[in-house]
């Protein structure tokens, strides 16, 4: 799992209120020498920069434009999330205290519409009586949009903040125009916008707070994740204990766990079993039996049996830590769909303010009487009416609510970017070991074709060779060596060579050869019944071993290694989502076909070196389109990177996980098709999360400038244009926030599916 890089960085923004605000502090971000890329992230607040611009620098340019920036310290994850946490909620707080004084004046003022104050305020008082309400709700509730709105002008940086203080002061200046100097404007012209200007601010306060709670619910998940770290473990230190902070615990500290208690850090027990419920790492219900010697990963719960425990990692190299760091990178990234609408943003509030004067202008000139009340009004509406806010939060809210379902089901997304390239996969290709089998190979058999050497003796010898491996085919002789206690000779001179085999030399210079047959012939040794047995067991889809000693074959070992219970189901899911599967391996033919039949999979590319795999998944991409490969080892990593979207097994390697764009820590192959329903989810979202912000501000926008005025006599009013406004980003949000309801992949589902069918035919 990925760590932070020296040349990245992660700020927190504070100020943003649309996505207009967020286009121009990373186009800021983006001017400042040393940058290479920045990316600013409207739901999470958030920036992240990669170059060598320092801190201070990266600061001071957020600052330029009107916003505030702080350092996000990874390390701090739980401190920093807890007061995000508590800042939202105050600001939730704030919005909600102020949306409450805008309501009180406002219904104030609209008592004194309703027949003229029902008798009670006196005639000429009512103007002046509106007049100071409307004045207390801007420096009051309104203070904020003109706060951040007006130094955003006059920085030629315009945000949604910039629109509604220009709408609701040039309503103000207007009616306190007609209240404080009435002889100077036609009798026909004077009206007072008191009670718009107040229901513009209620309403876009009522939408403002609304959405600070939705997102709230958009981050839910990565504060679960969290929340899951304790602050204190119960440190063992000469014979006794005491809570600590977590901070200070260092590897290799003793920490003890009691029943019901969380794992505080990542450890080996050391005395003790137990059940942990690690739901929360693969998204597995059951609770895991855990015994002497195995690992533990922080945040998993301890259900019965105290355990003594030995921390292995601590801080941000802790599992839980990594997972955290993961989610938060992938919810900050930008999906490519999103560039189009970055482009717009930019221009937007600038494009609105031009449409607002144009369209008082033209009323101004061309309008009935009174042209100047008909020019205000609508250029109020057209200002007011615009919304950045839900083009904005269309993808990024959705993002967020993703990677945060996904980490709930054990869908690790390293890069956002695979939320959209997974959903257009035609073709998923897997690693047979330890991908589609369990990658726990054991030794059956031992087949002597040499009558001198005992069975013992080969796999003593076998053994010796292949403790120094780390291949699971070499993890099953040593596991087969040690269960049977026998002792192993010495060897010297090891050697790899990557997809053939193994070789060493004896105490006596005699060489010793274990590999595949491929290895073999290479060496020039052969043996017809050695070849007649390997073709047996790989029939049965058991991977065959030669041995060669002393110039010449002296044994075949069988390995199996059992195909995943879940193999089936998810290949039969993919085929009715209508996605073609292929195994990719270095296996020969015969044992890689077996496995494949009984996991479904009809295609089969076998004899493949590891340094070949990269060149096999770009010509699948070539022929037939997006392809995703599944694979957990190191041979894996080329293809992993090179695939349109990788996707790690997290038992897998680290270099397999850092080339992957997925880590799956369900030991499940189901969570392959969840994946690729969680993205065609996803991007399904977010294209009615976009079109209902495109198509809202094209349709709004001119029926705002009173573009139905002359055909029906219609116009827009700017507080129903406020309310409309609020509404379109509480749509987007309230879309967005479907998807942590989102189910599993349900096969009988994908028969309803009208993607077109994958072809049949060769590879």
């Amino acid at each position: 799992m990925p760590t932070s890089s020296p040349s990245s960085r992660t700020l927190l923004i504070e100020g943003m209120s649309c996505a207009s605000c967020s286009a121009r502090v990373e186009k800021a971000l983006k001017a400042v020498p040393g940058v290479t890329d920045a990316h600013v992230n409207l739901a999470t607040q958030q920036a992240q920069i990669t170059g060598t611009a320092s801190q201070e620098a990266l600061i001071g340019a957020v600052k330029t434009v009107g916003f505030g920036a702080a350092p996000l310290i990874q390390q701090e994850a739980h401190r920093t999330i807890q007061d995000r946490k508590t800042h939202r909620e105050a600001q939730t707080r704030a919005l909600r205290h102020d949306l409450l004084h805008a309501v009180i004046l406002w219904l104030l003022i609209l008592f004194m519409g309703m027949g003229h104050g029902f008798g009670i305020i006196p005639v000429g008082w009512r103007p002046w009586l509106q007049w100071v309400f409307a004045t207390l709700a801007l420096i009051g509730p309104g203070r904020q949009f003109y706060r951040a709105g007006l130094p955003a002008l006059l920085h030629r940086t315009p945000t949604m903040n910039t629109l509604v203080a220009l709408g609701t002061g040039a309503a103000y200046l207007y009616s306190s125009l007609v209240v404080f100097a009435s002889a100077l404007l036609p009798a026909e012209t004077q009206h007072l916008y008191f009670d718009t200007i107040l229901g513009i601010i209620t309403l876009v306060l009522l939408g403002r707070m609304l959405e600070a709670r939705a997102k709230g619910r958009t981050s839910a998940a990565l504060e679960k994740l969290i929340c899951l770290q304790p602050q204190e473990a119960h440190l063992l230190h000469n014979g006794g204990g005491h809570d600590v902070p977590i901070a200070q615990i260092k590897p290799g500290d003793q920490l003890l766990i009691r029943p019901g208690e969380r794992v505080p850090l990542d450890g080996v027990i050391l005395e003790g079993k137990s059940h942990l419920d690690e739901s929360m790492l693969t998204g597995e219900a059951l609770p895991t039996p855990r015994g002497v010697g195995e690992t533990i990963i922080g945040g998993t719960l301890n259900q019965e049996g105290a355990l003594t425990i030995q921390a292995t990692a601590t801080g941000a190299d802790t599992v839980l830590a990594r997972i955290i760091s993961m989610v938060e990178h992938a919810q900050g990234s930008k999906l490519p769909i999103q560039s189009l609408v970055d482009k717009v943003i930019l221009w937007f509030v600038p494009v609105i303010i031009a449409i607002a004067g144009l369209t008082f202008l033209l009323w101004l000139i061309i309008g009935p009487a009174p042209s100047f009340i008909y020019a205000l009004t609508n250029a109020i509406a057209v200002l007011i009416a615009a919304c950045p806010c839900a083009m904005g939060l269309a993808t990024p809210t959705a993002i967020m609510v993703a990677t945060g379902k996904g980490a709930e089901i054990g869908i690790l997304f390293r890069k956002g970017e695979a939320l959209q390239s997974l959903g257009h996969t035609r073709l998923v290709a897997f690693d047979k070991t330890g991908t589609l089998t369990k990658g726990q190979p054991h030794l059956t058999d031992i087949y002597r074709l040499d009558d001198t050497i005992t069975e013992e003796a080969l796999l003593a010898l076998a053994a010796a060779v292949e403790r120094h491996s780390d291949h699971p085919l070499a993890r099953a002789i040593t596991q087969a060596a040690e269960e049977r206690a026998v002792t192993l000779p010495p060897v010297r001179y090891v050697s790899t060579l990557t997809g053939l085999g193994i070789e060493a030399q004896d105490e006596a210079g005699h060489h010793i050869h274990l590999g595949n047959h491929a290895y073999m012939k290479s060496l020039g040794h052969y043996s017809a019944e050695a070849n007649r047995l390997a073709d047996t067991l790989s029939q049965k889809g058991t991977s065959p071993l030669y041995m060669a000693y002393k110039g010449r074959i002296i044994a075949l070992m069988a390995i199996a290694d059992p195909i995943r219970p879940s193999a089936a189901a998810a290949i039969a899911a993919l085929k009715n989502a209508h996605i073609r599967t292929v195994m990719i391996t270095g296996d020969i033919e015969a044992t890689a076909r077996s496995i494949a039949q009984q996991a479904g999979i009809e295609d089969v590319i076998a004899h493949v070196m590891p340094e070949e795999k990269g060149a096999t998944i770009q010509t699948l991409q070539k022929l037939h389109g997006p392809v995703a490969f599944v694979g957990d080892g190191i041979n894996d990593a080329p293809a992993l990177a090179l695939a349109d979207t990788g996707l790690a097994i997290s038992h897998g390697t680290d270099i397999a996980i850092e080339a992957a764009d997925l880590v799956l820590t369900r030991d499940s192959l189901m969570s392959v098709p969840d994946a690729i329903t969680l993205s065609r989810s996803t991007m399904k979202v977010i294209r009615q999360n976009l079109f209902w912000a495109f198509i809202y501000n094209i349709v709004l926008i001119p029926l705002a400038a009173g573009a139905l005025y002359p055909l029906a006599h219609i116009m827009l009013s700017p507080a129903f244009a406020a309310g409309a406004m609020a509404f379109s980003s509480l749509f987007v949000l309230g879309n967005a926030i479907r998807l942590r309801f989102a189910p599993p992949f349900l096969p009988e589902q994908a028969h309803k599916s009208k993607r077109k069918t994958f072809e049949k035919g060769p590879l």
